[in-house]
């Protein structure tokens, strides 16, 4: 499986270049927050996993998807990643970690950046 690029659409070709693991929230037990870069062109964009093991014990439920973000908010996010002393800690102190764990009125995580009308891109087979 991989990302088809928005930009280019050339299928399976984003690659994860740098990631941050987040607390677990009201809805999923794993979250990562991932930046994507196309192999084929210079598109940039975030990607999220997301993955459940509640229900039942065969149950597992997961999301992977990603979304588009300007240069600006896309270059901070960037920096905040790359000044976390511990990306694979979830329970990271530092103030990464803490800029970026913000969480709604129903204990959802809050995707930096993302809001309903940006272009997103599912995962491939």
């Amino acid at each position: 499986m991989g990302f088809q690029c928005p930009k280019c659409d050339a299928h399976k070709s984003l690659d994860i270049v740098s990631r941050l693991e987040m607390p677990p929230d009201a809805r999923s037990d794993e979250i990562t927050l991932q930046i994507v870069q196309c192999k084929h062109c210079d598109f940039t964009g975030v990607a999220i996993y997301e993955e459940s093991h509640r229900g039942a014990l065969d149950s597992e439920l997961f999301d992977h998807y990603g979304y588009t973000l300007d240069q600006k908010e896309l270059k901070g996010l960037k920096a905040l990643i790359k000044q976390c002393p511990e990306p694979k800690n979830r329970r990271c102190s530092c103030e990464s970690h803490h800029t970026l764990s913000r969480k709604d009125s129903y204990g959802r995580w809050i995707r930096p950046g993302f809001n309903e009308e940006q272009r997103t891109f599912q995962m491939v087979l």
